[in-house]
């Protein structure tokens, strides 16, 4: 059974509007709020936390209800069309009506629905791809979703260095053709989505073609069939074993390893957007330039990186990350003024992060138990998440309590602290086999 790379892409269209959102949120409403409100850092990563926070409870919730909706047009569309069409129209008014009002009361309020909204299809649409791709192309299918996010986020930075011109006040920059344009991206991804993919209709065309390829279906070539009779054995081995004490000893170290490099990395992708004019004094939103660098430099990354991992394992690959990315963080630090060269250190961090990214989570999995793989990845994404909501409050508080020269050390030390828990682990660091296909390398849970 082949992937369907055709149908793949039209149903990334839906992750790419959304990864094209979260580009915008995280770099531009911290600037908002700072200069349009007058914020507090403390404040502003509290009001930038509320993503993660919400996200806590509605992916979940909505996942769980998309599960069990059944309409005409399928389970997941609804959600996904209804979803987006509330958050382009809140974005609307979030920009052009709760911003220029100069109440913050409005604005975070109209900003807290918005991100409800956006919470509504995040999870039915990321759930739309192995509801219509059968297991053994997943990891394809996957790989083709995250490029396709890859290319919503460039968008963006590339709009917002073409269309947001900083005015001499930064409270008086015009927002409007930057929100049009992520709008009008969400908008027409979305219309892809519903207009290519129905659901229904190739559900039923899978089946015809021997299902989805879980457990219980019937496999086609003997190939499939051995993997499911491993599958098969490796569970009647392990559910119902308990998990060795040294084996859960590693887990959380490795669990508090995501911790510290999502703290590290997160609080510089919020900030950096503020740091470059407090800091360097760097307007014009050059900063996205920095961002655009990290983004392309991971992704040309993720083949070499799938490579180097086959052969000297997933542990030292990611510290080796980890490692240059502390190392690229404390560099960075020691600018005082911007120069073009400090683009190469944020190619570096990029690649330290493909580095950690490709294999973090497949760590995670290889230690935990067949039947326990749905438990053990809402952990890893808890502890994420965690994080997420940690550092922009934390890393704020510095930002305006201390200097915002503490933002690369914030990010150096936390980094350093994950390269020490990271040590401790000493299972599930098993080297990759080579994938059969370069696309797969792109396969990133992050």
């Amino acid at each position: 059974m082949k992937l369907n790379t055709k149908r793949t892409i039209l149903i990334g269209f839906a992750f790419m509007s959304i990864c094209a959102f979260w580009q915008f949120y995280d770099n531009e409403i911290p600037k908002i709020l700072k200069y349009s409100f007058n914020l507090g850092e403390t404040l502003t990563g509290v009001v930038m936390a509320l993503d993660n926070v919400l996200a806590l409870f509605l992916l979940p919730v909505f996942g769980t209800v998309s599960d069990g909706t059944e309409t005409r047009f399928g389970k997941r569309m609804p959600y996904i069309v209804v979803g987006t069409i509330l958050s382009t129209i809140l974005l609307t008014i979030l920009i052009t009506v709760a911003r220029p009002s100069g109440s913050l009361a409005l604005f975070v309020g109209v900003l807290l629905l918005l991100l409800i909204s956006m919470g509504i299809y995040r999870s039915p649409a990321v759930s739309l791809m192995p509801d219509l791709t059968p297991a053994p192309c997943r990891s394809s299918a996957n790989a083709v979703i995250n490029l396709m996010g890859t290319i919503g986020g460039i968008y963006i930075l590339v709009m917002i260095k073409v269309l947001l011109k900083e005015a001499d006040d930064p409270a008086r920059t015009n927002y409007i053709p930057l929100m049009l344009s992520l709008v009008l991206f969400m908008l027409i991804s979305i219309a892809v989505v519903f207009f290519a993919i129905k659901e229904n209709r190739i559900k039923e065309e899978i089946h015809k073609e021997g299902g989805l390829h879980s457990l219980g279906d019937t496999f086609d070539d003997e190939k499939d069939a051995e993997c499911l009779k491993n599958k098969e054995l490796f569970e009647e081995g392990s559910v119902t074993k308990k998990m060795p004490q040294e084996v859960k000893r590693s887990l959380i170290f490795l669990l508090a390893s995501v911790f510290l490099w999502f703290t590290a990395y997160n609080a510089v992708t919020t900030a950096f957007s503020r740091f470059v004019g407090e800091v360097w004094d760097l307007h014009d939103n050059a900063y996205a330039t920095c961002l655009l660098v990290a983004t392309i430099a991971a992704t040309l990354s993720y083949v070499p990186i799938a490579l180097v991992s086959s052969k000297i394992g997933r542990k030292k690959t990611i510290l080796i990350g980890i490692s240059i990315m502390a190392a690229s963080y404390v560099i960075t630090g020691l600018y005082p003024h911007f120069s073009p060269s400090i683009n190469i250190f944020f190619a570096l961090v990029g690649i330290g992060w493909a580095a950690i990214n490709v294999n973090s989570y497949p760590m995670v999995v290889e230690m935990s138990k067949a039947g326990d793989i749905g438990k053990f990845t809402g952990t890893y994404y808890t502890f994420s998440m965690a994080a997420q909501v940690f550092t922009p409050i934390f890393s704020g508080f510095l930002l305006e309590h201390v200097s915002y020269r503490t933002l690369f050390p914030y990010a150096f030390i936390f980094s350093a602290l994950a390269f020490c828990t990271m040590l401790m682990v000493k299972h599930g660091d098993v080297k990759p086999p080579k994938k059969e296909r370069i696309i797969e390398n792109f396969d990133v849970d992050d």
